[in-house]
């Protein structure tokens, strides 16, 4: 919408016309005073006015859902929207907040926010991937990047981090959060927290966070999307809640409830969530929105009409309606009803006013609009450097047989697959103010790379999937990849082969074949690709697999026929020449899952932290009758939790304790053991403290996660590293909900993954 369009709306009051001429603050002079300062501008408030600061519609050219609302600009000129999202662009902005501020009757400013959920233009890996780095120095500095350029582009409220725990693969949105695991979940959470809104929101280059999705949305049956969720409550609280939990207590401005329900009702609708567990027991005092249309979505749930559902979620303590409409709409019916009450409208209307007190949107509400900034500040040689650094650790190397990796510059090198040439799908899903015209392909990466001295061939080699729809339905967004004749296609990447001294096969999902409504049943690589892959390692040529991928995908095939497969996810905008600085031994690759892979898709819900079963299939055991197994497949997962190779060989030593006992009170002890790089790389290793209750009031895990060091190792050097063992990491949430340490022995466990660990007991007293 042009700015012109804007000041064609006619003012509704006199008041406007008075702050026309440089309202700049609406603050007083004792600005300090948040309390007294929302407590005046709701008392000049009417009714529609409190209601508009619950409606959050959608405008611009970026858009999440279906639905748009409409005359946008009409509702914003009679103060009937409290912010607006996905519209990009720091001049478009301004002028929708000039609106706002000029020509509404109180002049009250807009939140503006995006989904910004793993970079703005400078992207950084998909969230899983980034989790893989076990870096939290490196997610921080991700998040904050990411406030950098969102804010100078005029966004001041991103829509992340998605902090959902999912043990399925089959779950599209699994490449949207930081995979199976409570401990590391929740150190990311406070990691991205910190990153975005930096100390107090204060600064112009600070941005809200939005901690989604509130809450278990990555245990939906079955892996598909706005699915039903449905587990006890000493689950929730022990295995789902704490990265919510963490990312609250690290001072999030704000949460987004779920689609799923939660005990039979929706997330958005259920108080015990939103109040009784959220701000009762948590201490969140920020605000609760919707996520996209979520309060009309009730209806097809079956708890009522829009009216009903609308009324529902407000008193549950959800505080915007994102697009649905519900609130601006029904409440005022719902209020003279008796349905809800001022009090109601009141609560959530302060918390959405105090959101923009805390951003310094009354003091400047032109705060985030300087125009100057975009030129500085969005994708810039200092952001695209830390881009490719993260990118690079984020890599998994899954298997490395011969030592294959890294590779010479030198020969031939034929880089073949869909996804070796593909400049939109590299940023990954979720990436929705990207400028991919701007990125690399991997070919593009790869010629620079080796310069002149290496000659690159390339050939598409096949398409992503031989069934054209499927195809259509994996490259939506404008991620669309060639198609061409199967036959033909294959037939030019064996020519190229044939020239080759070695085989890059950039291969796996495209950026679409994971996020949201991208669910699958079957994760084994894509039909046409599996095709190739084949006829490729039947040349006799090596063969290295750049394996793209949102999700733990099924790899059994690969791992037993490919000399060597990276695992890249999807890296962001430098994710090219981030796999060549792998590729080539530049960079050592350290990352490590934080998924667990499975072998077979029907293992899933699959995770390292499982309990026992009263019948367990003993160590090492394939299949024993009467035993909680398959017939036709084993237990093990293909890639277990935390792991991952390197390009050198550490070596640990036995592990110390320095005691075998402590209290429950107030005792410690410190695990230590000595790391030594074997191999001839300097490299990072991500050393892993596991712990086990062996017996507890309930039924425990058999390991758990509790703390995790990140180290430099020159070849040859040795580090001790230690970790402090607490009461307070030992606790746990027991039948009756309370949060204790019980005494009685632990095993604690020290390895380079979640299976390879040498193990230590000790015993917790009263």
């Amino acid at each position: 919408m042009k700015k012109t369009t804007f000041f064609l709306v006619t003012s509704l009051c006199m008041s406007a016309a008075m702050f026309a001429g440089n309202k700049k603050s609406l603050l007083p002079k004792d600005e300090g005073n948040m309390d007294k300062f929302v407590t005046e501008l709701m008392s000049k408030m009417t009714l529609q006015e409190k209601l508009g600061q619950l409606n959050l519609p959608v405008t611009g050219n970026i858009t999440t859902g279906q639905a748009k609302s409409s005359d946008v600009a009409g509702k914003i000129s009679r103060g009937e929207v409290g912010g607006l999202f996905n519209l990009k662009g720091v001049k478009a902005i301004r002028e929708m907040q000039e609106l706002a501020v000029e020509k509404s009757r109180l002049g009250i400013p807009l939140l503006f926010g995006m989904d910004v959920i793993h970079g703005y233009e400078t992207v950084f890996p998909i969230p899983l991937g980034l989790s893989c780095t076990w870096d939290m120095e490196a997610i921080e500095k991700s998040a904050r990047i990411a406030a950098v350029e969102a804010s100078a582009d005029g966004i001041c409220w991103t829509f992340s981090p998605m902090v959902d725990i999912c043990r399925d693969a089959r779950w599209g949105r699994v490449s949207e959060g930081n995979g199976e695991d409570p401990y590391l979940g929740s150190e990311i959470a406070k990691a991205m927290v910190r990153g975005y809104q930096g100390e107090k929101m204060e600064r112009n280059d600070e941005v809200m966070a939005c901690v989604k999705h509130f809450a278990l949305y990555g245990a939906i049956e079955a892996g598909r999307d706005y699915n039903t969720v449905d587990m006890s409550r000493n689950r929730m609280f022990n295995e789902y809640f704490p990265p919510y939990k963490a990312a609250a207590e690290a001072g999030a401005g704000s949460f987004m409830s779920s689609f799923n329900e939660v005990d039979g009702i929706p997330a958005t609708a259920n108080r015990w969530l939103m109040t009784d567990v959220l701000r009762n027991q948590w201490g969140f005092d920020g605000f609760v929105v919707t996520d996209y249309t979520a309060i009309a979505e009730m209806v097809d749930h079956g708890i009522g009409d829009l009216q009903e559902v609308s009324a529902r979620a407000l008193k549950a303590g959800t505080d915007m309606d994102m697009v649905a409409d519900g609130f601006i709409g029904t409440l005022e019916k719902s209020l003279k009803e008796g349905k809800v009450s001022m009090q109601d409208i009141d609560t959530a209307c302060r918390r959405m006013l105090e959101a923009k007190y805390k951003l310094g949107l009354f003091k400047d509400p032109y705060k985030y609009c300087d125009l100057k900034r975009p030129a500085k500040d969005l994708y810039n040689a200092e952001h695209r450097a830390e881009a490719r650094r993260i990118a690079a650790e984020s890599f998994v190397l899954l298997k490395n047989q011969n030592n294959l990796l890294p590779l010479q510059k030198k020969g031939n090198i034929a880089l073949i697959g869909p996804l070796a040439n593909t400049r939109t799908n590299m940023p990954g899903t979720w990436s929705v103010a990207a400028t991919p015209q701007r990125y690399s392909t991997l070919l593009e990466g790869l010629q620079r790379a080796v310069g002149n001295q290496a000659n690159v061939l390339y050939a598409q080699g096949s398409n992503l999937m031989y069934d054209a729809d499927y195809q259509t339905r994996a490259t939506m967004f404008g991620r669309e990849i060639p198609r061409g004749d199967d036959k033909k296609l294959l037939e030019e990447a064996l020519n190229v082969a044939a020239q080759a001294d070695v085989i890059v096969a950039a291969l796996g999902e495209s950026s679409e074949m994971s996020g949201e409504c991208s669910s699958r049943t079957e994760l084994e690589m894509p039909d046409a690709q599996r095709d190739l892959l084949d006829a490729l390692l039947k040349t006799g040529k090596p063969v290295v697999l750049v394996h793209f991928s949102g999700r733990p995908t099924v790899m059994t095939w690969e791992q037993q026929h490919v000399p060597s497969i990276l695992n890249v996810w999807f890296g962001g905008s430098e994710s090219a020449d981030a796999i060549c600085d792998v590729l080539f031994g530049d960079v050592c690759p350290s990352g490590k899952l934080t998924a667990t892979f499975p072998q077979n898709v029907g293992q899933l819900p699959m995770n390292y932290n499982h309990k026992n079963t009263g019948r367990p299939l003993a160590e090492g055991r394939w299949f024993e009758k009467f035993r909680s197994n398959y017939i036709d497949v084993s237990n093990d997962p293909l890639y277990p939790f935390g792991y991952g190779l390197s390009y050198t060989t550490f070596a640990y030593s036995d592990m110390q304790l320095s005691a075998d006992s402590m209290n429950k009170q107030n005792g410690e002890l410190t695990a230590s053991i000595t790391v030594t790089n074997t191999g001839n790389y300097d490299a990072d290793e991500i050393v892993q403290l596991y712990i086990r209750d062996i017996v507890g009031s309930i039924t425990r895990p058999v390991k758990e996660l509790k703390g995790f060091q990140r180290i430099h190792l020159k070849k040859g050097e040795s580090k001790k590293v230690s970790f402090k063992i607490t009461p307070e990491l030992l606790k746990f949430y027991d039948y009756d909900l309370n949060y204790v340490c019980e005494p009685g022995d632990f095993n604690v466990m020290i390895g380079s993954n979640s299976q390879d660990v040498s193990v230590l007991k000790f015993t917790v007293t009263e």
